[in-house]
Formats: C-alpha cells, structure tokens, sequence
C-alpha cells in the first residue's frame, strides 16, 4: 500500500496539490472570515495538521531517497549557496510546504486578530491577499491597518 500511495503521489502531484489545496483555505479566509466554516476548518489546527503531514512525507521520502540534509544548512553561508540550494528540487518542494503552511497561518491569525476588533471584512481583504503572494508585507499592512484601527500601537500581544 505504501508503494502504491508513493507511485501516485510523485512531488510533481505534491506540488500541484499544494497549491491547489491552500486556495480554498485562503478563499474562505478572504470572503468568509467571520463563518463558523472558517472556524472550525481555516482558523483550526486542520490545515497546519495537513500541511505538517505532507512535510514529514516529504522529508521521508527525500531520506530513504537519500538525500543528505546536512546540506540545507548551506543557506546560511551566502546567497550563492541558497541559489545552490534551490536549484535541489528536495529542497524546494520541502521549502514551499513551509511557505504556504506559514502564510496561511499568518492569514489566519490576521482574521483572529481582526476578529478581536470587530474589524470589517473588507478592511482585512487586502492585507489577506498580499500575505497569500507576500507573507511578512501582508503583515506589516494589516499591522499598519491595525494600529490605526485599534488606534493603539502594540509591539506584542
């Protein structure tokens, strides 16, 4: 069974599946953030949980393909060596599962956050999309959207 499932989900269907997978989440994030849907689906540990266990199937597949993981440590001697890095597709797929896990739970906490205000829906949208492309630039908009709607400066919470 376990071969069965490897033969079908090769990391080109992992890849297509991420992306594919994460856009319901953000659409309901973005159209439907006060939903008990969102709730109990996007604002859970449901897509975190998802997302987790395709990171572990990665990372097992790329060790029992062999894959020396002593190398990604690489990324901290220069940009030379994290283009060398990306260039490594079990680096690259391993690194855009941890992209879109960290960007969806950042558009999840910002509709928490917003939540907590009151704030409208509309007001949240478009820091939601720039973080769905741009994570931390989406953040640092809802932030700025944030303290003049809460019309307080917080540097933690």
């Amino acid at each position: 069974m376990a071969e069965q499932i490897s033969t079908f989900f090769t990391i080109d269907m992992i890849y297509l599946w991420l992306n594919i997978g994460v856009i319901p989440f953000w659409f309901i994030l973005m159209f439907f953030p006060n939903s008990k849907v969102c709730g109990v689906f996007v604002s859970s540990i449901f897509p975190i949980f998802t997302l987790s266990i395709i990171y572990i199937y990665l990372v097992y597949y790329y060790f029992v393909a062999g894959y020396d993981f002593g190398q990604n440590f690489g990324l901290y001697l220069g940009l030379d060596s994290l283009g060398e890095l990306f260039s490594e597709r079990a680096f690259l797929i391993i690194f855009w599962t941890h992209f879109l896990t960290i960007n969806l739970f950042c558009g999840s906490w910002i509709v928490s956050d917003s939540r907590k205000f009151s704030m409208s829906k509309i007001l949240v949208f478009i820091p939601l999309v720039i973080t769905y492309f741009t994570g931390p630039l989406g953040i640092l908009i809802y932030w700025l959207i944030r303290i003049f709607y809460a019309k307080r400066i917080s540097l933690y919470d």
